[in-house]
């Protein structure tokens, strides 16, 4: 496996009435290709913050983020506009969708979109089309976003996330908003495009979905205080494991 996000010595500050809020602080750490790696830790520890810094839809304020070997604070905002619509998925707890588009249509726009995408309009709505059919959800493509149900529309938000073939999908709380059933069927979904080979980082508050990362970072303060390997772990101990390492750790 090769290093696809190299991390190192990230600090994210903001000025708030004129006071500096240190949400991260000298952040460093690694993921290889193919790997899923959850960030955990307390309200307000830094998580999201971390997600969308290393991702590019934040600015840092030191430190260096390479992504795939590029230095992401060296790019312009168009060059990273580009990256992360043509190299990165992005799913997140509230499922921003337009409401003039269909379902298939809200897939597809990322491909529209880009620049490097190459298939005609026609081989891009099949491939969502494609995708919908993996996720099971093919039989909404023509519904409006507020005729299906939230879990449908969380696939459809990972079909989204996949329409460009992204080297790496970040995931903010992509469970959050979603009952258990649908939970566990999203993190089915998205296991299996891991172990398919595409690289996943997400945010989550919930054991039962971190459970299913092969690592986890564990962030206090805009600090990573540790992190645990769940590699090759049983997967009927895999929880009960990294719940008592939570606790080690002050969840």
């Amino acid at each position: 496996m090769s290093r696809i996000l190299e991390v190192t010595d990230l600090c994210k500050t903001y000025i708030i009435n004129k006071r500096q809020n240190n949400v991260l602080k000298n952040v460093s750490f690694s993921v290889e290709e193919g790997e899923m790696v959850a960030i955990m830790g307390p309200s307000g520890s830094g998580k999201s913050t971390l997600l969308y810094t290393v991702s590019g839809m934040d600015s840092m304020t030191a430190g260096t983020v390479m992504f795939a070997g590029r230095n992401i604070s060296q790019l312009k905002p168009d060059e990273l506009a580009e990256l992360r619509l043509d190299e990165m998925g992005f799913i997140f707890q509230q499922m921003y969708m337009l409401k003039n588009l269909s379902v298939l249509d809200n897939i597809i726009l990322p491909a529209r979109q880009s620049k490097v995408n190459k298939l005609s309009a026609k081989e891009k709505a099949e491939r969502g089309q494609e995708l919908m059919r993996k996720l099971g959800i093919i039989d909404i493509a023509d519904n409006d976003i507020n005729e299906v149900s939230g879990g449908q529309l969380q696939r459809a938000c990972i079909c989204r996330s996949m329409i460009n073939d992204p080297k790496v999908i970040f995931a903010d709380e992509p469970t959050g908003a979603l009952n258990r059933q649908s939970s566990n069927e999203v993190m089915e979904e998205l296991c299996k495009i891991n172990a398919a080979g595409t690289t996943i980082m997400l945010v989550t508050h919930d054991a039962k979905v971190a459970a299913k990362c092969s690592r986890v970072l564990y962030i206090v303060d805009g600090n990573i205080k540790g992190e645990y390997n769940l590699e090759g772990a049983d997967e009927r101990t895999k929880e009960r494991s990294l719940n008592s390492w939570l606790l080690e750790m002050g969840w």
